[in-house]
């Protein structure tokens, strides 16, 4: 496809924006970006598109506004009760997705269950489930061979003291205890859901727990970070920015 104007634009800025959040893209990763811009008019700034581990997934947003754009006639989700455990909080929906009104559909599943979501979702598991049917019909509908971030699964594993797998503590930079790797991986995630930059928000919580490093802190105190941070980026996200922002000074970075 041809770039017009409007989607050079987008692409310009969607750079830009992603640029600003995750720094220097490869060339091939910049390529990917625009390929997404013109095929289906994705942007960064407006929370379609998450770059992740290298590689970039659609959001739950962006493959509506995708089936906005080309008219969906109706997306139809169901709970397959036979294979879920409401005890154990395992959820099965199906979804399908109709174009037009004399579409077959496309249909798609999605399960959750508390091994496969985060932490900070915990208990919202079926609405979880519910969203990946939706998202993965969707993909089907509209050829999106772009993998959705809300698909991807959560997977903490408690490894033993002689577990080959275990990591080494220089993998552990948030504590080192078990709690304390729980609550560096919840922290994790919460930066990436948000977008937020990493290094800055370290920062922000060693200041905010009173400690020279992040790793000094106590498990109560990482926990009462994290859940003011999830409030603000929840409820004022700007603002979060701004006070994140200020820690990219020298002189209160080394404070």
């Amino acid at each position: 496809m041809k770039p017009s104007k409007s989607t050079d634009r987008v692409f310009r800025r969607s750079l830009s924006a992603a640029q600003a959040r995750w720094g220097h893209l490869s060339r091939a990763t910049r390529q990917t970006l625009k390929t997404l811009t013109q095929d289906y008019l994705l942007g960064v700034e407006a929370g379609d598109l998450i770059f992740l581990n290298g590689a970039w997934y659609i959001t739950h947003r962006g493959l509506l506004r995708i089936a906005c754009e080309n008219r969906c006639c109706g997306i139809h989700t169901t709970l397959q009760h036979k294979v879920s455990e409401a005890s154990e909080s395992r959820w099965v929906f199906r979804a399908t997705v109709y174009k037009s009104p004399r579409s077959r559909g496309f249909t798609g599943y999605g399960d959750a269950d508390p091994s496969n979501v985060s932490p900070l979702v915990r208990g919202a598991e079926m609405r979880m489930a519910e969203t990946r049917a939706v998202n993965r019909a969707l993909r089907k509908a509209y050829g999106i061979g772009l993998c959705s971030v809300e698909e991807l699964g959560w997977e903490p594993k408690p490894y033993g003291p002689s577990d080959p797998q275990r990591p080494t503590a220089s993998a552990i930079n948030a504590g080192h205890q078990n709690g304390h790797t729980r609550l560096r991986d919840r922290l994790c995630l919460l930066i990436r859901q948000h977008q937020l930059d990493a290094n800055l928000v370290k920062a922000y919580a060693a200041d905010f727990c009173g400690t020279p490093n992040l790793r000094d802190a106590s498990r109560e105190q990482i926990e009462n970070f994290i859940t003011n941070l999830t409030d603000w980026a929840t409820k004022d996200r700007p603002a979060l920015l701004c006070k994140l922002n200020s820690y990219g000074a020298p002189h209160e970075v080394s404070s």
